[in-house]
């Protein structure tokens, strides 16, 4: 037997029997309806599929190496998340303006503080201390800060009358500016100084272990696009259930993007805290923060563009509560990530705003 087909061999059929089955689930809904039945296969369904996702990433990511591994599976997720939301508000323009704000935010939140956070305790639960290149996480951060300031909280102070919202030239200016910050720092990752993101020199075993063939490799990036693109068929499914519970508990609708962003990035997180556990911080850290810049970096664009040719009201401005727990979240990750090394303390320091950030959501 060749080399292509015994790794193709050792691929579990769970990786690719539940992004079959998301599959066909995704037409039952429109035909049966989203009924509870459907509604919780569709539930079980996605979590498999987001397992499937991890899975088959890993391989593109071993295959392609550091950073290119980790930049591929932000791509993929990002470009499917912009399109769920973009589809969710031109369904509804009016009653979504708000909504590529919230989710964008949540994402940032969860991705810099829940991620991040639990990473770091679970990595240093398993090995005390870790390490990561300094320089790298310093380069994401600065570029994090810019590009949340210039979308999220700049908004707020450029034109009085429009309240959260950028006047048509200055959106455009904003779209174009975080697409240049994004671009630039994709060009510093894996070009100009790709030894910043690459990880820190170790024995592990898994460093020694065989790339995948190109064989292996391109059937599960083939099989990652289907399983993430089902994953946000599914998010998509659900959505409508998970505003009629919120609106039945009476929270607040800026809960919708948490939810939205929480199953979005369910593959990277599962993938990012794994690599955490493996003593990898530094792919956890690239996935995180790359994740963080994709989702700014390329979703405040699309929507804007999508604002423009539709005359769709866009919100982007952040409240106060909002704009000092981001704050906060750039104020801690230049500190907990300015050594070099972390610890479980770090790691409880992050999940501690997360859970706060989760709290104040749920009790404005």
């Amino acid at each position: 037997m060749k080399i292509d087909d015994m790794v193709a061999a050792r691929a579990p059929r769970w990786t690719w029997g539940w992004p079959l089955l998301a599959w066909l689930i995704l037409p039952a809904t429109f035909i049966l309806g989203g009924g509870g039945v459907i509604v919780s296969i569709a539930a079980i369904a996605l979590f498999g599929t987001v397992f499937a996702a991890v899975y088959h990433a890993e391989v593109v990511a071993h295959r392609v190496g550091e950073p290119f591994g980790t930049l591929i599976l932000a791509l993929a997720v990002t470009v499917i998340e912009t399109a769920l939301i973009v589809s969710v508000m031109i369904a509804a323009p009016e009653e979504k303006a708000g909504l590529a704000r919230d989710t964008v935010f949540a994402a940032v939140m969860i991705v810099c503080n829940g991620i991040v956070g639990a990473c770091l305790l679970w990595g240093g639960a398993q090995h005390r201390e870790q390490g990561f290149q300094l320089q790298g996480a310093s380069a994401a951060l600065a570029v994090l800060a810019a590009l949340t300031s210039l979308t999220m909280i700049l908004p707020n102070y450029t034109a009085a009358d429009l309240g959260a919202r950028y006047s048509t030239s200055q959106l455009i200016f904003a779209a174009i500016v975080s697409l240049v910050l994004y671009c630039s720092f994709v060009f510093v990752q894996t070009v100009r100084h790709r030894d910043y993101f690459l990880p820190v020199k170790s024995s592990e075993p898994e460093a020694h272990l065989p790339p995948p063939t190109g064989r292996a490799t391109a059937a599960s990036a083939g099989l990652l696009l289907v399983a993430l693109v089902a994953v946000v068929g599914l998010a998509k499914v659900l959505t409508p259930m998970v505003e009629l519970g919120i609106s039945y508990a009476g929270v607040p609708k800026a809960v919708v993007g948490i939810v939205i962003a929480g199953l979005v990035l369910l593959p990277e997180g599962l993938a990012a805290l794994k690599a955490a556990g493996s003593n990898r911080l530094q792919t956890s850290l690239n996935l995180a923060l790359g994740s963080a810049l994709a989702t700014i970096g390329l979703t405040i664009p699309a929507v804007a563009a999508v604002s423009l040719l539709i005359g769709q009201p866009l919100d982007l401005g952040l409240d106060g509560k909002e704009q000092a727990l981001l704050a906060l979240t750039l104020f801690l990750g230049v500190i907990t990530l300015g050594t070099g090394r972390t610890t479980v303390l770090q790691g409880i320091v992050h999940l501690v705003i997360f859970a706060a950030f989760l709290f104040f959501a749920v009790v404005p």
